[in-house]
């Protein structure tokens, strides 16, 4: 058997831009309106009832997650097949299953970052496509861990590799807003992160779908397994010797 061929990460943010770049008017508009009653929420509820707001961001964040998911799966013979209510609707039956995963992704990388920050890196490395599985594979909650630490095995290094760059842009793009923020009011300050979130989250999101698909298809092709049409030809390694 050969070995298993490596991911590339500049192929992962390669494919994720290029997809980014070219459905933008469906990303873009649809992120600022998926967030926009999280900016809302976050602009006039008290300090008291910022867990509605987290709550909402929590859900819209899962839908959209989800949304981009289907997207990718949808674009991979070269055009956009499916309308924008189409994608929704295909995420509507997992959704509570993408808000549990994110909420405990959320919790225990939170944990990890607090344990020397290693843990938190090593956690969100292994569970990089937690959320891709739920959304193409219909796993359970937990079973969706299991399947993305088992894809991501052999691949550490690469995958590492894209969850820091991910976390790094969105991270700038954050000290960013931070900034630009900084004279506004409450307000304002909703508006600006609103917009900011809307630009970040497609990308994050396209590149763990696009991470996921590589891959599976890797995955499969060393097991020995057919790659399914669903998984995209597209992505497909070059077949050593």
């Amino acid at each position: 058997m050969s070995a298993l061929p490596t991911i590339n990460p500049g192929e992962v943010f390669a494919g994720a831009w290029g997809i980014y770049r070219e459905h933008f008017r469906v990303l873009i508009p649809t992120a600022l309106a998926v967030f926009a009653a999280e900016a809302v929420l976050s602009a006039v509820l008290s300090d008291r009832l910022t867990f509605i707001a987290s709550l909402v961001s929590l859900i819209a964040t899962a839908f959209y997650t989800g949304m981009v998911v289907e997207l990718v799966r949808d674009v991979q013979d070269g055009r956009l097949d499916s309308s924008v209510g189409e994608l929704f609707r295909s995420v509507a039956p997992v959704v509570v299953r993408l808000a549990l995963v994110s909420l405990l992704f959320g919790l225990a990388v939170g944990l990890g970052f607090l344990l020397l920050i290693v843990p938190g890196l090593i956690l969100m490395t292994i569970w990089a496509v937690v959320a891709p599985v739920v959304v193409i594979e219909r796993r359970g909650v937990f079973a969706a861990f299991g399947r993305s630490r088992a894809l991501v095995r052999g691949q550490g290094v690469p995958v590492f590799g894209v969850v820091i760059v991910v976390l790094l842009l969105s991270l700038l793009i954050g000290v960013i807003a931070v900034v630009l923020t900084a004279p506004l009011g409450l307000a304002g300050t909703a508006a600006v992160l609103w917009v900011a979130n809307a630009l970040v989250e497609p990308f994050t999101a396209l590149a763990a779908a696009v991470l996921y698909f590589m891959l599976v298809v890797r995955k499969d092709r060393w097991e020995g397994e057919p790659v399914e049409h669903e998984h995209a030809s597209g992505w497909l390694p070059p077949t050593s010797g």
